[in-house]
């Protein structure tokens, strides 16, 4: 698989990670489902999806060969990213007004 590649998948992996709680009511995708979903229970979720992702990008890292030392600025980016991406997911699920 080209670097490349693995990229593409990453971003398109931590878009959909990052829009997933926000999509459904169940907790963590498995769980029971539930009228309404507390906005603490999205954000918890978004913080795991968050190192699920993180994780996946750091094997593909580690496959590719040579690990890059990481200091706080960049989890600092990346986390304010993954929320970027959470953007539509939440505003689909909070501030668009839908007729009952």
């Amino acid at each position: 698989m080209s670097l490349s590649l693995q990229i593409g998948l990453l971003i398109a992996l931590a878009v959909f990670a990052a829009n997933l709680p926000f999509a459904n009511q169940r907790i963590l995708l498995l769980g029971p489902l539930r009228a309404t979903k507390s906005l603490a229970w999205r954000l918890a979720e978004l913080v795991l999806l968050y190192f699920l992702v993180g994780g996946v990008g750091l094997a593909l890292e580690n496959h590719g060969g040579q690990m890059a030392p990481q200091g706080w600025e960049f989890y600092a980016i990346t986390g304010t990213m993954f929320v970027t991406l959470a953007f539509p997911g939440f505003v689909f699920r909070y501030l668009m007004h839908r007729k009952h």
